[in-house]
């Protein structure tokens, strides 16, 4: 049952790509569809098996690597934490297949989308059940591959593949630095397999586990989308929304989170590695939210709340909270995906506009859509009793809780994020249903709800952003409970969720809360009433730098253009042109056939034909074979180094050989 959970993603993708003129447009849905839904089923049935019953499972396939010094295998593990991002993985693809079906309805190319959506699936299945890191090193590479092809789908779009080589290089960096903390870890423990490198780490140097902890945290980072390599993610948008929603929810964005959430067991041994991953984390979530204020396309602005929400989950590793960040990892899976397919329908229903400036007026027009992007935008808000409230307010209530001056510094950053979030969750909603109507009549007439099968993955997206953190937040984060104690550890020195509960003043459990709803309150009566009023904040020098700083998202890809890609560049065009080009072919076998042909060459001119020209020449040799032989008693040699005189006797030697073989 186990192994056929992974294998009927791989099917459905294989039977749509290959087989898809075959099977036709429509056989393409049934089959992958199928596949994942009884996929979704059966992980169903294993988070009942091995989170509920507590019995994980292990399956060996068969040996990888067996070497004297390393030995690998083809295994699976299927633990409390693998079962539990199953769910999300599962439940959301699905989702997201079903709601494609009606968005890419006219596109040409379904076969190859949905094959697509399927084999990135199948990738992420093996990423989160490998039972070595080799294994999930497979699944990692192969998101990123596929994530390439996805958000590059529409390839005639020039931005579409920017954007998509752009993920591809940005996602490198940090597999480089993986593969590296790969081998480190290797080099360490003397194997790649979970249960050994865990099993030891307690008794290694705490700086090799620095050192490969902050490795394996540099590739979180990248596919994680955390400062400094967040960029690709925004850009990311060009891709068609089921993408973004599947990318962005449940799948590429969350396995760095699962491998620094695998890693628990060696992250708790390397306390300088927690504190750079708390620190982190809570930068990247107020940077995300800060530019997520000014932006003005629908799908970014929810792009930059995932980052936002990452950086919360960040966060919670580097506080030890390692279930609570799983939690809000599921938790957000779920109501950004409800997000996304949203923000979807809107666009498909407004002819592909996505600036919420020219928007407006919506709710008339889609007030289901409405209510259900209302629900997400309050989840996200962590309104309490939603899915939302159970993750994330306890994530800052935890950093507080840490008493530390890391703890600290990322409760009032994360406090003061929840803020900014409700600002520009509201604000989407204001300018996109609440304002007056900004677009043209043609798309007014166009706009309609969507058919009966989007409605059902959205509807089943809305009940799990309402209830699911309600009825299950008990198993992921209840005190006591020993679920996740197979698959998590936390040092007993860094569990402190006793004191987030009980101990914290009243005044520190609210103030999220508070800002919270004070950034959604701003919104609405700003917008509502003075809209002018952000317009004229921009009027003067410093509102307009600030704008401009906010909306061109710190600079960063400014800075990477042009003080690293341009600089790159320039150093590799001299790097081909001096050294390639220049010194490698001078010294090499080019240049060394050059040297002898042309020498041989010129000593062929000496050969005249003129008698007096070889008598100049016997002379000239006669005259320097002289001056050799006789150079200690015409030079004083005590002042000449020993090797020049023994230099003199060589040619002497070689000399007296040439006019031998002469004779």
């Amino acid at each position: 049952m186990y192994l056929t959970i992974l294998i009927l993603p791989l099917i459905g993708s294989i039977l749509a790509g290959l087989f898809g003129k075959k099977i036709g447009v429509t056989g393409s849905h049934v089959v992958t569809i199928s596949c994942l839904l009884v996929s979704s089923i059966l992980a169903t049935v294993a988070f009942y098996e091995v989170i509920l019953c507590e019995s994980p499972v292990y399956i060996f396939i068969t040996s990888w690597v067996d070497s004297e010094v390393l030995n690998i295998s083809w295994e699976f593990l299927f633990d409390s934490l693998s079962v539990a991002m199953l769910i999300p993985v599962l439940f959301i693809s699905t989702l997201v297949h079903l709601f494609s079906v009606d968005y890419m309805a006219g596109d040409p190319h379904n076969q190859r989308f949905f094959s697509y959506l399927s084999l990135f699936t199948f990738f992420m299945l093996i990423l989160v059940t490998g039972g070595n890191y080799l294994v999930m090193f497979v699944g990692w590479e192969g998101i990123g591959v596929v994530s390439f092809l996805l958000i590059s789908f529409w390839y005639t779009r020039v931005q579409a593949v920017k954007s998509a080589i752009q993920a591809l290089t940005m996602n490198r960096v940090g597999d480089m630095m993986l593969s590296i903390g790969l081998f480190a870890m290797f080099g360490i423990f003397g194997n790649l397999d979970y249960s050994t490198v865990f099993s030891i780490s307690p008794y290694v140097n705490e700086i090799a586990i620095t050192i490969v902890g902050l490795l394996l945290f540099i590739g979180a980072t990248a596919k994680s989308a955390q400062v400094p390599l967040h960029v690709w993610l925004p850009g990311s948008m060009e891709g068609p929304t089921p993408v973004s929603a599947l990318i962005h929810a449940a799948t590429l964005v969350t396995a760095g989170i699962y491998l620094l959430l695998r890693s628990s067991w060696l992250l708790e041994y390397s306390p300088l590695s927690l504190i750079v991953i708390v620190l982190v984390g809570s930068i990247t979530a107020f940077f995300a939210a800060t530019s997520g204020l000014v932006q003005n396309d629908i799908k970014r602005i929810i792009a930059f709340s995932t980052i936002s929400q990452l950086g919360y989950m960040v966060a919670a590793i580097g506080l030890s909270q390692y279930n609570v960040a799983l939690f809000h990892l599921v938790n957000h899976a779920f109501f950004k995906a409800l997000l996304f397919l949203s923000a979807g329908q809107i666009i498909h229903s407004m002819m592909d506009e996505q600036d919420v400036r020219k928007l407006g007026g919506l709710i008339n027009f889609l007030p289901l859509t409405y209510s259900i992007m209302v629900i997400g935008s309050l989840s996200l808000l962590a309104t309490p009793f939603l899915t939302g409230f159970y993750s994330k307010d306890l994530i800052i209530e935890l950093a507080y809780a840490k008493y530390s001056f890391s703890g600290t510094f990322s409760y009032y950053l994360l406090s003061i994020t929840a803020g900014l979030t409700a600002f520009y969750s509201f604000r989407l909603i204001m300018l996109t249903f609440l304002t007056i109507p900004n677009s043209s009549k043609v798309k007014y007439l166009n706009v309609h709800e969507s058919s009966l099968i989007v409605i059902i993955s959205l509807l089943t997206l809305s009940i799990f952003s309402i209830f699911f953190g309600y009825l299950f937040s008990d198993l992921f984060i209840g005190i006591g409970n020993n679920a996740f104690s197979s698959s998590i550890f936390i040092h007993p020195s860094n569990i402190n969720l006793v004191e987030a509960e009980f101990s914290l003043p009243l005044v520190i459990k609210l103030l999220p809360a508070l800002l919270t709803a004070l950034g959604a309150f701003f919104a609405i009566f700003t917008y509502q009433n003075k809209p002018e009023f952000f317009v004229d904040l921009t009027d003067n020098f410093i509102g307009k730098n600030i704008y401009t700083f906010l909306n061109g998202k710190y600079f960063f890809d400014i800075i990477y253009n042009f003080y690293i890609i341009r600089k790159s560049l320039n150093y590799g065009y001299y790097i081909t042109n001096v050294l390639e080009r220049g010194v490698i072919e001078i010294m090499g076998p080019f240049g060394l056939s050059n040297v002898l042909f042309n020498t041989g060459k010129n000593i062929s001119k000496l050969d005249t034909g003129i008698v007096t020209s070889y008598a100049l020449y016997i002379v000239l040799g006669l005259i320097s074979l002289i001056f050799l032989v006789f150079f200690p008693v015409i030079i004083d040699i005590s002042n000449y180094p020993l090797l020049l005189l023994e230099l003199r006797l060589f040619i002497i030697y070689v000399a007296s050989f040439i006019l031998y073989l002469i004779i």
